[in-house]
């Protein structure tokens, strides 16, 4: 069986400064383009960073009140309304039964755009943002896009839940669900994976959970207590508060997994 591709993974989007591709990057890696999406949990303390390093930012319904709200919280030095001006959402997409009216004429009377998608029951704000994101960023084609979405973690289970099965349902996207307290994403089987591991600003604690389906061989390197052609289940055993040891981390599963990863309060 031929060695499958690699993927490489990195935070680097949380650090202070522009982040810097490593020397061995290729133009691809060099290209990213980001897009943020708000949910309705309080903002992450990193939220402006992200913002800015965003070409596209979509509100999910009440997630428009949380950016209104939180931004010149996350900022008390700077005059709300300059705040509020400056940190205007591209759109807000969703059902509409969260979103203040006061707040979404504010940000219609700017220009954003409000996609009301009450006629669809079936799929999550979340989802609908992502497909809406897919669609309208621009650039020729998706293959260096990656979604950050804010305020994924916290609040009702089943919404996590739900922010966690868009993972599996544009598991050809890189989505990364972040909170204060951690940052999730996808590990598709069709690749190797290689986290580039950011130490100021995330970790040691880390873990592997094969949530779609079990996981009958799993390896890694670079953890504390590494997998070596490991099966993993519900119900069995699971790689949680494991330890990061090394700068990069590898893993290789014949199941899709879930990296979850702890982030610094200093961040």
């Amino acid at each position: 069986m031929p060695p499958l591709p690699t993927m490489t993974h990195s935070s680097s989007f949380l650090l202070p400064s522009p982040p810097h591709p490593p020397a061995d990057a290729t133009d691809a890696d060099n290209a990213v383009s980001y897009a943020v999406v708000v949910l309705n949990q309080r903002l992450p303390r990193f939220a402006p960073l992200l913002w800015t390093r965003a070409q596209l930012r979509v509100c999910a319904d009440g997630g428009a009140n949380r950016v209104f709200d939180g931004m010149p919280e996350l900022l008390p030095a700077e005059d709300p309304d300059e705040v509020r001006l400056r940190y205007k959402p591209d759109a807000i997409e969703g059902d509409m039964d969260s979103v203040r009216p006061e707040v979404k004429e504010y940000y219609s009377s700017l220009g954003t755009q409000i996609i009301d998608d009450s006629h669809d029951q079936d799929t999550t704000d979340l989802n609908k943002c992502i497909s809406f994101i897919t669609k309208n960023l621009p650039g020729p084609d998706n293959s260096n896009l990656c979604i950050l979405v804010l305020g994924a973690l916290g609040g009702r289970f089943d919404h996590e839940m739900g922010n966690i099965n868009v993972l599996y349902r544009f598991s050809n996207t890189r989505i990364i669900l972040l909170s204060d307290d951690s940052s999730i994403f996808l590990l598709p089987r069709t690749h190797s994976h290689e986290i580039r591991i950011e130490r100021s600003i995330e970790g040691p604690h880390c873990g592997l959970i094969p949530m779609g389906a079990p996981s009958n061989s799993s390896t890694t390197t670079g953890l504390r207590w590494n997998l070596d052609s490991t099966s993993m289940k519900y119900g069995g055993l699971m790689s949680t508060s494991n330890i990061v040891e090394d700068e990069i981390v590898t893993v290789t599963s014949d199941s899709d997994l879930i990296w979850t990863i702890s982030l610094r309060k200093h961040a």
